[in-house]
């Protein structure tokens, strides 16, 4: 394994305090998801591998990264405004997935699903270019960073298929 990548995420539960105990497990999951897999450098660093804590100051996302041992590297501030309208849309089309789950035939829950990662593809490559030039990750680790961020947001009174 590379030394471009997270070994933890921390989630502060004072600012992102998860809803419930869905909510609470679809942060593991996306947590765990991200941590078994992923590529995170921050620019102009060689310093890891890498912990991220996650916290929100005034609707935006703090991203405090640090080295393994506990060193800090670098804090970077992420407005999630430019996120709002995908993330709602990815909500809505995964209610309707939920829904089409219970009731819809199997080529319409396709059809839902394609719309679903096109909408999840989408949010992924914002966030992919809202850290252009602070953090280098790959499109696979913006997808799970972008899930991560849904799960974030649902934690916080919203949650998918609710």
């Amino acid at each position: 394994m590379g030394a471009n990548r997270l070994v933890a995420v921390h989630i502060d539960e004072d600012t992102l305090g998860a809803s419930g105990p869905d909510a609470e497990h679809e942060r593991r999951v996306a947590i765990f998801d991200l941590i078994e897999e992923n590529t995170f450098g921050v620019i102009g660093e060689d310093r890891g591998p890498y912990v991220l804590a996650l916290s929100q100051h005034e609707r935006r996302l703090v991203f405090a990264i640090k080295t393994e041992p506990g060193e800090e590297v670098h804090t970077f501030i992420l407005s999630l405004s430019p996120f709002r309208g995908v993330i709602r849309d990815y909500f809505t089309i995964c209610d309707s997935y939920y829904e089409a789950i219970r009731t819809s035939t199997p080529h319409q829950i396709e059809a839902i699903d394609m719309a679903r990662r096109g909408i999840h593809n989408e949010g992924s490559e914002l966030l992919k270019e809202r850290l252009e030039g602070k953090i280098d990750i790959d499109f696979q680790t913006a997808r799970r960073l972008f899930t991560l961020i849904c799960a974030l947001h649902a934690g916080q009174g919203r949650a998918p298929g609710a």
